[in-house]
């Protein structure tokens, strides 16, 4: 931005301006040119198309660009800094987080200025995004996933006894929580809110990595998902569960499970059941695509591979269904490694199914109504933070320009920092 002629990256003054705005009404889903919007500190104070004064603030004339709230990403892993979840299990805590940064960083610099961790991510990563230690989106926290014996974020080989291999002396990493039966879940879900969660992570079915489980099977009881939302609303949070099948996510929303993650198997009976649920739906279609890609070399073994080719084929299926039946579609991606460099591949391949708009409102307004962060997160109205995306072409015909992010993206700003611009 620009401040007394010269251009400015960092801590932005008291006030500033953004004019000649196009300004994306994620609420509508549409956009209002010709706006102005005023930004006091870290939040959003105005946002007009009516004529307004405002000379006393830093002024950035944006040419009519389109202006985006910052990206949600609803389903993250940022310590996953290697596809082998066994082995990032049993790297020291210190390690794992310092890799971390680095995803984080790189995440906020593809325009995604909140993430929803899914497991993994622990209290003092986010303490040390919001203290600036380091530098990445708003973070958002599962703690552990609470898995049954055998279930998907069970880690163990199939040769190894016992509770201890993999889930008591793991530091920060994807490995569960084990837990069976409805007292063992009430304590799982109980040390995730004593350890600072957000929201709670069960593994309602099966899982493509998972080496034992089918993934058209189910995880837990009726009994312990109960429990599990139960213990959940008890401290004002919600459950999110790993579903693919019909018969799995049927029996987490019907349980109180808030948010489906991944969800591709589901059907038209399925997908109502959701809706009268309020349910949200969070597919992950990117990790599908890099792993077809890349499964095969890193190791993956045959069962892996045609688990992941089931769920693959009917990814999109998931997406119109669900459109169709007016479940709230977020947003999400699911990548491990280094493949997440592939994050907003995710917009060209729900682009096959859902229009661009409606593809954008997943990444904004409905993931914020998702984290319980309305107005805050997600829409660019007075009260939110001031994340924002100022962007190259217009996204009703297309998100091309989030697609290539390093380019598309001319303005990022979080909190009402500038973190980069290409505008002067």
């Amino acid at each position: 931005m620009r401040v007394g002629g010269a251009a400015v990256e960092g801590r932005a003054p008291e006030r500033r301006a953004l004019l000649n705005a196009t300004v994306f009404d994620s609420a509508r889903g549409s956009l209002r040119p010709r706006c102005t919007l005023v930004i006091e500190g870290e939040r959003i104070a105005t946002v007009t198309d009516e004529p307004l004064q405002v000379d006393d603030a830093a002024r950035i004339d944006v040419g009519g660009r389109v202006v985006l709230p910052g990206l949600i990403d609803a389903h993250v892993h940022v310590v996953a800094a290697s596809h082998d979840l066994a082995a990032l299990a049993l790297e020291p805590a210190s390690l794992v987080g310092a890799q971390s940064s680095r995803i984080l960083r790189e995440m906020l610099h593809r325009g995604f200025t909140t993430v929803r961790d899914a497991a993994g991510a622990d209290a003092g990563l986010k303490e040390a995004v919001a203290r600036g230690l380091y530098e990445g989106p708003r973070l958002f926290i599962a703690g552990r996933s609470i898995s049954q014996t055998g279930g998907h974020a069970d880690l163990r080989p199939r040769g190894v006894r016992g509770d201890g291999y993999f889930c008591a002396c793991a530091g920060l990493g994807l490995a569960g929580v084990i837990a069976d039966g409805v007292g063992e879940v009430r304590r799982a879900v109980r040390e995730q809110v004593r350890q600072g969660a957000d929201h709670i992570k069960v593994m309602a079915g099966g899982g493509i990595s998972s080496p034992s489980d089918p993934i058209d099977g189910t995880q837990f009881s009726l009994e312990e998902l109960h429990a599990a939302v139960e213990e959940a609303e008890a401290a004002n949070l919600y459950v999110l569960a790993h579903a693919y099948s019909p018969r799995a996510v049927t029996r987490a929303v019907q349980a109180g499970v808030r948010s489906i993650e991944h969800g591709n198997l589901v059907d038209e009976a399925t997908v109502r059941v959701m809706k009268s649920h309020g349910a949200f739906l969070v597919p992950t279609l990117a990790t599908y695509a890099a792993l077809a890609e890349e499964g095969s070399r890193l190791g993956w073994s045959p069962a892996m591979l045609d688990k992941l080719a089931v769920v693959r084929s009917r990814g999109l299926d998931a997406l119109r269904l669900a459109r169709a039946e007016g479940v709230p579609v977020v947003f999400g991606t699911d990548l491990l490694g280094h493949m997440h460099g592939r994050q907003n591949s995710e917009f060209s391949l729900r682009g096959e199914a859902l229009p661009p708009l409606e593809l954008l409102q997943g990444a904004t307004v409905h993931a914020a109504r998702l984290l319980r962060q309305e107005g805050r997160l997600g829409e660019l109205v007075p009260g939110a933070w001031a994340d924002l995306l100022v962007v190259d072409g217009d996204p009703t015909r297309g998100l091309s320009m989030l697609a290539e992010p390093a380019t598309g993206i001319r303005l990022l700003m979080q909190g009402g920092r500038v973190v980069r611009s290409s505008l002067g």
